[in-house]
């Protein structure tokens, strides 16, 4: 007990002279040092007399105590920056007057925005009667490479053609280079390493005018009148010639991507408004006036020989009205599923193969959302598979796998490369008839090869209109969201949730008992120790916070490797769904949507009500 008051009143000593040299002029650093120096020392040699003498808890008292008044310094460091940081906070009337300008203009958003859902839509396949817009946006001219930056071959300096014009080596440079790991391009990549090093240190001002110019550009380019409401453009650059990449090991990886010109481009927009100019010295390939397409510029790539296209951005009306159709046909099916469903079970007993495998190929893409798949030529584009062009390589059949009977497993590269790898229990119906299907086949015959993409989306098409392959992920997705919401939220959610939150609480606070003791444990008078513990108090709260959050994040990335859960929440999930729910539960809609989703679903938003039913 001596100890332990011999120790106390020691703390007490040094916290009141430490209050007192703050109220000091400071005088030459070197003393201070010292000082500071002496008196750590002390403290530590008294810490180590108690280690020897006192219990635990007295222990880790000492211990807790002898961490404050190292850190004293540091602590008072925080508190002068955090002094000099309030000098800089705003007043009140500065921060009320910039929450009313952002309140002011989000009202003024709202008023401007382009209510188009509430207009009558247009009849006979129109999609717009007024249309002007600028063009593409063309990238820079070819630049040479400087004379000082050369191409090496074996050790040796060569001169390359290294011109866009040229998509071919000439006779010479393919008798010289022969062997790609003789290439030294070091001093290219130097010199764009050295232009991207550049840019990120560039002053603040060179940024500032980088961004001017840049918004320049977009504020020419980059918008359109559309029935004459002014209306983003979703990309409108045209890309620069360079390798092509692909997906996946794609077979015409590393082609060269020519420059598209002026020449190669169709212009789409309405009679009645200005025709964009093309660049000095060409002319565009054809200006259309077709009111039918969505699309603003098109051109073909010189890779497939495929066509692409400028058209307006996600939040536009043009857009916005595809998706709300897509999915009120989606919402028009669940009307029809089930008498399909009966269909398709009923025609997997049918004599004739080809209505057996669209029965089949209908099962698929119902119960797993398979992809319909495309037709492709040969060897034009990567390995890719959808359903109806599976091969009988991609599918195994089990009698009796993982304590389940007919298990039909799955293994394919489906879209963008992404490997498909499942084991599914099927129907007895299902599994007969793909054994029937396999029979006298090799690994690489087609598993439907009596089926097609076309023949399937147009027997759905005479069974609902608008009904293709592509309505069943939407529709599958979006009354599975509308299921799991009904089924997960009920009357009491926000008690529960408070429940939760309490409890949570709860297991913070008992981590910050056992990892800080409370504020009793000062017996001096001194406010400085007690302020001192609540800082670390809630230093550990923000910490235990944010490695939730942190394990939260790690398993959520974890988990959904293979799943692109943006993508389902953007094209398959109907956005009043989720509008509605939180109108039900008083949830902001900003805790689901983002600013540029609110926008996109800005028709969802503004006309569901809080009783929507999908």
């Amino acid at each position: 007990m001596q100890a332990i008051s011999f120790f106390h009143s020691h703390v007490a000593c040094s916290l009141k002279k430490k209050k007192q040299r703050r109220l000091v002029e400071e005088g030459d650093g070197v003393a201070q040092t010292k000082t500071s120096k002496k008196r750590t020392q002390k403290v530590n040699f008294c810490l180590h007399r108690g280690n020897l003498a006192l219990t635990s808890s007295a222990r880790e008292t000492w211990f807790m105590v002898s961490f404050f008044l190292s850190s004293a310094q540091m602590v008072k460091k925080e508190e002068e920056e955090q002094a000099v940081s309030k000098k800089s906070k705003k007043t009140k009337e500065e921060i009320e007057e910039a929450r009313q300008l952002k309140i002011k203009k989000k009202e003024e958003e709202e008023q401007n925005r382009w209510r188009w859902w509430e207009e009558e839509k247009y009849e006979d396949g129109v999609k717009w009667k007024f249309l002007e817009h600028k063009g593409p946006y063309f990238p820079p001219e070819y630049q040479p490479l400087p004379d000082n930056v050369h191409f090496y071959y074996n050790g040796h300096i060569v001169w390359v053609s290294f011109m866009e014009s040229v998509t071919e080596m000439t006779h010479e440079e393919r008798s010289l280079i022969q062997d790609l790991d003789k290439c030294d391009f070091g001093e290219i990549h130097a010199m764009h390493k050295a232009k991207t090093e550049a840019r990120k240190n560039m002053s603040k001002e060179e940024k500032q005018a980088l961004k001017e110019a840049n918004q320049k550009i977009v504020d020419e380019y980059g918008y359109c009148l559309l029935d004459h409401h002014k209306e983003r453009i979703g990309n409108f650059k045209i890309e620069p010639p360079g390798l092509f990449r692909g997906r996946g090991e794609h077979p015409k990886q590393g082609m060269l991507k020519k420059r598209i010109q002026p020449e190669d481009v169709i212009i789409n927009c309405s009679k009645e408004s200005r025709i964009p100019a093309p660049p000095a010295g060409h002319h565009w390939k054809e200006v259309r006036h077709d009111n039918t397409v969505t699309w603003l510029v098109s051109w073909t790539e010189n890779i497939q020989g495929s066509n692409k296209y400028i058209m307006l951005n996600a939040n536009s009306k043009l857009k916005g009205e595809k998706d709300w159709e897509k999915y009120e046909v989606a919402r028009k099916l669940k009307s029809r599923v089930d008498d399909i469903r009966y269909q398709y079970l009923q025609d997997l007993k049918s004599k004739q193969m080809v209505t057996r495998q669209r029965a089949v190929a209908l099962y698929f893409i119902d119960k797993l959302a398979l992809r319909a798949g495309n037709e492709k030529e040969e060897g034009e584009t990567a390995d890719t598979v959808g359903c109806c062009s599976l091969r009988v390589e991609h599918i195994t059949l089990h009698e009796q796998l993982d304590g389940n009977e007919c298990v039909v497993e799955f293994d394919f590269l489906g879209k963008d490369c992404i490997r498909y790898y499942n084991k599914v229990p099927v129907i007895k119906k299902v599994f007969k008839s793909l054994k029937l299907f396999l029979e006298n086949k090799q690994p690489g015959d087609e598993l439907f090869d009596r089926l097609n993409t076309s023949v399937l989306n147009k027997h759905l098409s005479s069974l609902m209109p608008g009904l293709t392959a592509k309505v069943f992920r939407t529709y599958n997705a979006s009354i599975t969201l509308q299921q799991q919401l009904k089924e997960l939220t009920n009357s009491q959610s926000h008690l529960l949730a408070a429940l939760a939150n309490m409890q949570a609480d709860m297991w913070l606070q008992m981590k910050l008992i056992h990892v800080l003791p409370s504020t009793h444990i000062c017996t001096s008078d001194d406010s400085f120790s007690v302020r001192l513990v609540e800082r670390k108090k809630a230093a550990v709260k923000r910490c235990e916070e944010q490695l939730l959050k942190l394990e939260v994040q790690a398993t959520d990335r974890e988990e959904n490797k293979q799943i692109a859960l943006g993508t389902s929440k953007l094209n398959y999930l109907d956005p009043r769904i989720s509008v509605a729910w939180c109108k039900n539960m008083e949830v902001p809609i900003e805790k689901i949507y983002n600013k540029t989703q609110r926008e996109k679903f800005a028709w969802a938003i503004d006309m569901t009500e809080a009783d929507f039913e999908f």
